[in-house]
């Protein structure tokens, strides 16, 4: 079908055909008659890129019978970038019609300059709603003769919360006027807008509602979220080709991300909310020039770009919406061409990925970053074909022929075509020579016992001449290889040699020089580190390493006490009742096999794990009013015991001392 077999007469058919448009796209082909035969309401869904602009702009335009200085027309969008691009596509289909004038209004420049356009006349205007209120507010936008409005992108003018805007201009537009809405998704806002405002109204859909665009593969490169930026470097080396728009989720990070690109050498710009006018014309039209390879980008500024020959759509980061990356992905794979969609994400993102999958109909392909090798070849590739396509100018260089081949006389050719490639290439290869190592995260739940196994996996063979001690202290409890080397060298007085250090959560294994392993035992055994008791032996002693969980030592000491015999087990301990009725003391007697002061000891010894214990402190559970006789000297009393003094036998003992408490 051809353009004329739509209706469209024959001054539109003059300016698109020199535009390049042969034959009308499915959305022209179903909407161009019926807007030309009917003045009924329309809601049109199609992907993004499938031609929705000639579609509505050329029945609006050839509707267009009485030329007068009052809009009959009006188009909103939700963006300045895409105003002007309706309002230029407009301008280019109007060609060969006299008397049309398109003016665009939007925000964030001047408005004396639209001002004077729209009191020159004006037969269409193309605005974004805050601008057109402000112009119509001031008396210089009159909406009393549009015969039709336009909402184009209408989901994200809802998104972007211009529904109180959008509820406003309708309200003063005539009762007859036709409304027409033009959008990717079907999203809730959109159907409310229909009912409250469209009434009856026809709906056309071209494909399936919120369907991705069908010539776009999508690719999810599952990574840690520290290695997102390494990851996109990744990318964009792999495809020296590429022609991409890089969608952030804020305008902080699309900041951040241009300009560690810039900074390592790519050829990258930011658009922006926080950018002026100026700066956002001048970087799109550097971007449609082809002059800007990447253009980093929000969802709200990029939304509605019309760029050609459009490589790449790359997500660094899945948007919260399904929307949002239906727009996203319909910037590629535009008029029949294809076009790849790549996410960057980390685990928690993953659900996303499912999600969209569901509603656009396309499964998404779990990728393999590239490795240094392939992207290295990938940019020798291309620089030697830069190399060959390179145009000499035999006329121009012809003069500095005889002192180049004197200068090169004697480089032999071979070392001459190196240093030329190494000096396109050699970049990547500085670079990936010491890149650093990019895991894959594990989606798959681990087994509680296989991360017990993994948590305790036995420590490497002891380097030679060294001896590998056990020590109580873990990354849990702040204990790094510096930390470990201070402890050390404190309390040894001195810099001891260490060998390797394997660190768990909590314990360690340190590799000591094996004559002085037992210097280092004897030494900080029974010192304290941030509260801890520390306890220190050879690795080979098993009785104070942990060498189960907590919780699988509980299993099996449950496991050993049903093996005994009943005779052997103690006795059950009782109910609340039996408790209540028989006392705390006697009960606590029984059951653990003493008394109320040995139960006070043991948490006086946990409590000594927070608190290392000042010294002669153990005089205070002995001492009476009158003092105490130690070793013959009489010493001050702290607490008065009942029993009155009382003298101790023997001499005071040293606490100090190695292994005072198995001395007999």
């Amino acid at each position: 079908m051809t353009f004329e077999q739509l209706g469209v007469n024959q001054s539109i058919r003059k300016a698109i055909e020199e535009l390049g448009f042969a034959y009308p796209m499915p959305i022209q082909e179903a909407v161009i008659p019926f807007l030309l035969q009917n003045p009924d309401n329309l809601i049109a869904l199609a992907q993004t890129g499938t031609g929705k602009t000639a579609a509505y702009g050329i029945p609006v335009l050839q509707s267009i019978t009485e030329i007068s200085n009052n809009p009959s027309v009006l188009i909103l969008s939700p963006t300045r970038e895409l105003c002007l691009q309706i309002a230029d596509d407009l301008t280019d289909f109007s060609k060969y019609m006299p008397g049309i004038h398109v003016v665009p209004v939007y925000g964030g420049t001047g408005m004396e300059q639209q001002i004077r356009a729209l009191r020159h006349g004006v037969q269409i205007i193309v605005a974004t709603p805050g601008r057109l209120i402000d112009l119509k507010n001031r008396g210089v936008a009159n909406l009393e003769n549009v015969r039709n409005i336009v909402l184009d992108e209408a989901d994200e003018m809802l998104n972007m919360g211009f529904q109180d805007s959008i509820n406003e201009i309708m309200e003063s537009l005539p009762a007859d006027c036709r409304k027409l809405l033009f959008s990717a998704t079907m999203s809730r806002e959109v159907e409310q807008v229909a009912k409250g405002y469209l009434g009856d109204y026809k709906e056309i859909v071209v494909g399936s509602r919120n369907e991705g665009a069908e010539n776009v593969n999508h690719i999810y490169y599952l990574v840690h979220a520290k290695d997102k930026y390494l990851a996109l470097k990744r990318v964009v080396d792999y495809y020296p080709k590429i022609f991409a728009i890089i969608f952030c989720r804020t305008k902080l990070e699309t900041q951040e991300v241009a300009d560690k690109l810039i900074k390592d050498g790519y050829n990258a710009e930011s658009l922006h909310g926080d950018l002026s006018q100026p700066q956002r014309d001048q970087t799109m039209q550097k971007f449609r020039q082809h002059t800007v390879q990447l253009l980093v980008a929000t969802d709200v500024a990029a939304r509605g770009l019309d760029v050609d020959d459009l490589t790449h759509v790359i997500n660094y980061g899945m948007p919260d919406d399904i929307e949002s990356y239906t727009h996203r992905s319909g910037r590629t794979g535009r008029a029949g061409k294809n076009g790849t969609s790549i996410s960057i994400i980390h685990t928690k993102e993953k659900f996303k990925v499912k999600n969209v999958e569901k509603v656009i109909g396309k499964e998404f392909v779990d990728g393999t970053l590239p490795t240094p090798q392939e992207i290295c070849t990938k940019q020798l590739y291309k620089a030697m074909d830069e190399i060959m396509k390179m145009d000499v100018d035999e006329e121009q260089i012809s003069p500095f022929m005889e002192e180049i081949n004197r200068h090169f006389e004697y480089v032999d050719k071979e070392d001459v075509i190196k240093k030329i490639v190494s000096m396109t290439f050699g970049r990547f290869l500085s670079y990936y020579a010491d890149a650093p190592e990019i895991e894959k995260p594990s989606t798959k739940r681990v087994k509680n016992e296989e991360r017990r196994l993994k948590g305790l996996k036995e420590p490497r063979e002891v380097e030679a001449g060294y001896e590998r001690l056990f020590i109580n202290l873990g990354k849990d409890n702040g204990f790094y290889p510096g930390e470990c080397m201070q402890f050390l060298n404190k309390h040894l007085g001195g810099r001891q040699k260490v060998g390797h250090i394997d660190l768990y959560g909590k314990f360690a294994y340190i590799e000591i020089p094996q004559e002085d392993a037992e210097n280092v035992m004897a030494t900080i055994n029974g010192t304290f580190y941030r509260g801890i008791e520390v306890r220190c032996n050879p690795s080979e002693d098993k009785s104070q390493a942990p060498a189960t969980t907590r919780r699988q030592r509980g299993r099996d000491e449950k496991k050993d006490y049903a093996r005994l015999p009943k005779k052997e087990r103690s006795p059950k301990r009782e109910n609340n009742r039996d408790r209540g009725q028989r006392g705390n003391a006697d009960f606590r007697r029984e059951v653990f096999g003493g008394d109320k002061k040995r139960s006070d000891q043991k948490r006086g010894r946990r409590g000594a794990a927070r608190q290392q214990p000042e010294v002669e402190d153990w005089r205070q559970f002995f001492d009476a009013s009158d003092g105490i006789v130690v070793g013959g000297d009489r010493v001050k009393a702290k607490k008065k015991p009942r029993g009155g003094s009382k003298q101790l036998r023997g001499e005071e003992p040293d606490f100090s001392e190695e292994g005072w408490a198995r001395r007999k």
